[in-house]
């Protein structure tokens, strides 16, 4: 019975891997690792690792996807402040190498 639930984890480990290396929008990335963050747990889990899976569950379901979230909600947010003088290097009030405005 054990092996058949081990064979069972490693299988959702395997697909929800899978999603989230084929997920393309960050916001849909996070939230399969957030799901692959818990399979891991499980497997973990199911190993007997119960110190790795909880440090799992806390790492990997919740601090590394909200970490993703806030960090792809910050540049995008950044993108609709400044989109226009972002490549152009032409800023107010600033100056090119020699000074000049």
């Amino acid at each position: 019975m054990a092996d058949v639930l081990i064979v069972l984890a490693l299988a959702l480990v395997a697909a929800s891997s899978t999603a989230a290396v084929l997920a393309r929008d960050p916001v849909r990335q996070s939230t399969v690792l957030a799901l692959l963050g818990l399979s891991l747990a499980l497997l973990f889990a199911v190993l007997q690792a119960p110190d790795v899976a909880l440090s799992q569950l806390a790492v990997g379901s919740a601090l590394t996807p909200l970490m993703l979230l806030l960090s792809v909600r910050k540049v995008r947010r950044r993108g609709r402040e400044g989109g226009s003088h972002r490549n152009t290097g032409n800023r107010p009030g600033s100056t090119d190498r020699d000074g000049r405005r």
